[in-house]
């Protein structure tokens, strides 16, 4: 009895030594992990060092190599332009000589992903009955509640406008902005998408089946995966005259057979633009036309691109078809309703077999490119980064790990030898460093769609700011002119002019085939979220001579660069101010 007891007492000492060591080993390597991720955030923070390498040297120091203008002691000294590509090297970083600018990049990326691990978090929890929160949710909303509607992408009813909000959908939001188009329904699907239109869905589904929280309202229903719950958003506008939002978009001829041409139309005595923008929107179609007391609705397309714009004198007199040249010539006008017919995106099916990079320095509108892009092709684009706001806007993207590759291409503001010859090809978007530098800077200080105060232009941030981004902006391009594969050059001043023809070669380096009334529909849908609402004048000239004389050398050896490598040269909007 002993015996066994005693081996009974061995046996459990050697357990208990045994899980201590399992616990001991489990929390190291926890901790290690921990360390791991850390060292990754700050490198991943970092990797724009290579790009932020600086093209001038102090007077009595040629030969040295590149340095960064803000580690030397004085700021401000002469500079010498290095035109030689091959001099461009990557200096190693010391963390205690790092730039401010570089350091605050870094935290914007922490915090980015703890926002990003705070939202997936909070997706996670618990949710309660979904009949409860239906109740509650027509109790509390203005709007009468119709239903759960089951949604087909391929075939959807409510597509008269989409818009999206992956961290504040609300009901009321959806609602509202439905109702400011003059729609009659707003649906909402998987938490944070919402839906605009004049027609029902057809097939009804069950109530449970709406079970998606609000991503923005707690205790609230956003519909269902597949699965919309429907509003009637009249109620909300009662007694009111609904705004209008009706943009004249010129005078054109007129296409040989317009009921050919377009697929609605009405003949109304005394037709205004009123009549005729409410009756197409109706019909939910973005574009309303009028001839003489003749209204048409439709889309642009092939055989009516609106490109080649009449003088407005030829559309005067439109009531009166016999002062009208004789009925060629139509006035046009821009409806409140979206033109949905690139609105669909979804995520490449399979492995793309080319890793593309949408290359650009930051300012340059490379979230536009990707709205573009995006739009054109029907898939999304990715990031080396992670936005929130970019993610809450519709970029799903965002949120894919950037090597899945199940992207169309890949958002990155990298350079550097290392980081340029992880993809086998990419699109390089340049702009005006004046307009670059202006825009990030305003990105930096009020976000996406604001500007920064005339305090901020007027600090020392500014000076310091151009120091350091403006060598970053000339040594980007000559890095991925060096070190890229395969490149499309695209300047952001072209793209602008020349859309569709621009936006086709970028698909086409892309391998994808578009059809023409698929561009036409991303031309009328060409600003995307995230443009600033016009161009807030300063009263003062934010770029001092000495900032100019360093901007024009940096322009002219990145026009030399581009030169030698047989791609056209920069615009010449580009050269000195």
């Amino acid at each position: 009895m002993a015996k066994a007891f005693f081996r009974l007492q061995k046996f459990l000492r050697r357990t208990q030594f045994l899980l201590f060591f399992l616990t001991a080993a489990y929390l190291m390597a926890g901790s290690l992990l921990l360390l791991q991720r850390t060292r990754l955030v700050i490198q991943q923070g970092s990797r724009g060092t290579s790009a932020n390498q600086a093209l001038l040297v102090p007077d009595g120091m040629a030969g040295v190599g590149i340095v960064d203008p803000r580690t030397l002691q004085n700021p401000h000294p002469g500079p010498r332009l290095l035109v030689g590509m091959d001099a461009l090297q990557e200096p190693a970083l010391d963390p205690q000589h790092s730039p401010r600018w570089l350091m605050s990049r870094n935290s914007e990326l922490r915090q980015l992903r703890r926002r990003w691990f705070h939202r997936f978090t909070s997706d996670q929890e618990p949710m309660q009955t979904a009949g409860f929160k239906a109740m509650k949710h027509t109790a509390e909303h203005k709007g009468t509640y119709m239903g759960c509607f089951s949604d087909d992408s391929r075939e959807r009813t409510l597509k008269g406008a989409v818009f999206y909000d992956l961290r504040k959908m609300t009901v009321s939001h959806c609602q509202e902005a439905c109702a400011e188009r003059a729609y009659t329904y707003a649906g909402l699907a998987y938490g944070a998408e919402c839906y605009c239109g004049n027609k029902l869905p057809a097939t009804a589904s069950k109530p449970e089946e709406c079970n998606s929280e609000c991503k923005g309202e707690k205790g609230s229903i956003c519909g269902g995966v597949n699965r919309l719950s429907v509003y009637r958003v009249e109620e909300l506008r009662a007694g009111e005259r609904r705004r209008r939002n009706v943009i004249y978009r010129g005078c054109f001829r007129a296409p040989e057979n317009l009921t050919d041409t377009f697929p609605a139309s009405l003949i109304q005595p005394n037709l205004t633009v009123e009549m005729c923008s409410e009756f197409c929107s109706k019909k939910e179609f973005p574009l309303a036309v009028i001839q003489g007391q003749e209204c048409y609705c439709g889309y642009p397309t092939g055989r009516f691109s609106l490109h080649d714009g009449a003088d407005r004198l030829l559309c005067s007199g439109m009531h009166n078809t016999s002062s009208n040249a004789e009925g060629k010539y139509c006035l046009v006008y821009q409806t409140p309703v979206q033109d949905t017919r690139c609105t669909d995106r979804k995520f490449l099916t399979t492995k793309s077999k080319v890793f593309v990079a949408l290359s650009s320095f930051p300012g340059a509108g490379n979230t536009w490119a990707r709205h573009l892009i995006e739009h054109a092709t029907g898939y999304y684009t990715g990031s080396y980064y992670f936005d929130g706001a970019l993610y809450n806007k519709g970029f799903k993207g965002e949120k894919d790990h950037w090597r899945s590759r199940r992207t169309i291409c890949v958002k990155t503001h990298e350079s550097g030898k290392t980081e340029i010859e992880m993809f086998d090809s990419a699109i390089l978007l340049i702009r005006n460093p004046y307009k670059s530098l202006m825009a990030e800077f305003n990105r930096k200080y009020a976000g996406h769609l604001g500007y920064a105060t005339d305090r901020n232009w007027k600090s020392k941030e500014w000076p310091d700011f151009v120091n350091s981004y403006a060598s970053w902006w000339a040594s980007h391009v000559l890095d991925w002119l060096k070190y890229g594969k395969r490149l499309l050059i695209v300047h952001y001043e072209d793209l602008k002019q020349s859309l569709i023809p621009k936006l086709k070669e970028m698909v086409e380096f892309l391998n994808m085939t578009v059809t023409e009334d698929r561009l036409l529909c991303v031309e009328n849908n060409r600003d995307g979220n995230f443009k600033r609402s016009g161009a807030k004048q300063k009263d003062f000239e934010p770029f001092t001579q000495e900032m100019k004389d360093l901007i024009n050398r940096y322009i002219l050896t990145v026009d030399e660069a581009l030169r030698g490598r047989n791609f056209t040269g920069l615009p010449r909007e580009y050269v000195p101010r």
